[in-house]
C-alpha cells in the first residue's frame, strides 16, 4: 500500500537516483520491468519508492542471470502472485546451484584424470550414455553431439553401444562446465586438445576456477536482487 505522504518522482529524478536515463527507465516501463508510473493531472509519469526498488531488483538480476533473461523475468515477479514468484527465484538458486556442482565435478574428474593416468581403468566402472547423461544433468543427445564435434571419445562395443571410460567421464564432464560457462565447441575442442597432448590440466582448471568466482559473483547478485524483491512483496504477501 502506497503511503500518501511519500514523494513522487520525475522520470529524471528515478533515472538519477539508479543511475538510468529517462530513456532507459522509461524502457523498462513500456518492457513491464517496473510497474507502470502513475500519471499526473499534467499527463506527467509520477514514480514512488516501489518503482525505484523494482529498478534495483532488475539491476541485481541482470548481474545474476543476465539482462535479456531478467527483462523477461520481472514482469512475471511483478505480476505473479507471490508464491509463484518465490518459487521462480527458488529455481534460480537451484540452477546456480547446480552448475556450482558440475564446476566442481570436472574440477575434480580432472585431478583424478591427472592422477591416476597410468592407473588400470577397471571396466566395471563404465558408464552408459544414459548414466552419464544423468549424471550431469544433461540430455544424452548431448552427449551423442559432443562425440560426433571430437570432444567425447567413448568405447563401442560389438553392438555398437556407447561406454564411457575414466578418459571420456572426464571429457564430458570438462565439456560440459565449459558449454554452462558459455565456451562455444571450437574453443572447447582447442582446450581438451591440448589436456590430450601435454597431459597438462592447468588451464581448464584456471578457467573452471574463474567460472567458480563467476558463479559466487552472480549468487550474491541473486541475494541482492532477492533483498529488493522482498520489499516489493512485502505488502503482497498479506493481501494474498
Amino acid at each position: 500500500m502506497r503511503n500518501p505522504q511519500e514523494q513522487a518522482m520525475t522520470t529524471a529524478v528515478l533515472g538519477g537516483r539508479v543511475g538510468y536515463s529517462t530513456q532507459q527507465v522509461r524502457g523498462l516501463e513500456r518492457l513491464g520491468v517496473i510497474p507502470p508510473a502513475e500519471r499526473g493531472s499534467n499527463g506527467y509519469r509520477r514514480y514512488r519508492t516501489r518503482h525505484e526498488t523494482a529498478v534495483r531488483a532488475y539491476r541485481a538480476m541482470a548481474e545474476a542471470i543476465g539482462p535479456v533473461p531478467a527483462r523477461r523475468l520481472m514482469p512475471l515477479l511483478i505480476e505473479a502472485p507471490v508464491e509463484e514468484a518465490a518459487a521462480r527465484i527458488d529455481e534460480l538458486h537451484a540452477d546456480l546451484a547446480d552448475e556450482r556442482s558440475r564446476v566442481r565435478e570436472a574440477l575434480h574428474g580432472l585431478d583424478v584424470a591427472m592422477t591416476e593416468a597410468d592407473d588400470v581403468f577397471v571396466d566395471a566402472d563404465a558408464m552408459t550414455i544414459g548414466e552419464l547423461a544423468q549424471a550431469l544433468g544433461i540430455r544424452a543427445s548431448a552427449l551423442r553431439h559432443w562425440e560426433r564435434e571430437g570432444l567425447v571419445h567413448p568405447l563401442r562395443d560389438a553392438a555398437s553401444s556407447r561406454s564411457y571410460a575414466a578418459g571420456a567421464i572426464t571429457e564430458a564432464r570438462i565439456v560440459a562446465a565449459l558449454r554452462s560457462g558459455g565456451y562455444g565447441i571450437p574453443a572447447i575442442a582447442d582446450i581438451l586438445e591440448q589436456v590430450r597432448l601435454h597431459a597438462d590440466a592447468s588451464a581448464v582448471q584456471r578457467i573452471l576456477r574463474a567460472r567458480l568466482g563467476v558463479l559466487t559473483r552472480r549468487s550474491i547478485a541473486l541475494l541482492a536482487a532477492a533483498g529488493q524483491l522482498h520489499a516489493l512483496f512485502d505488502d503482497r504477501v498479506d493481501a494474498e
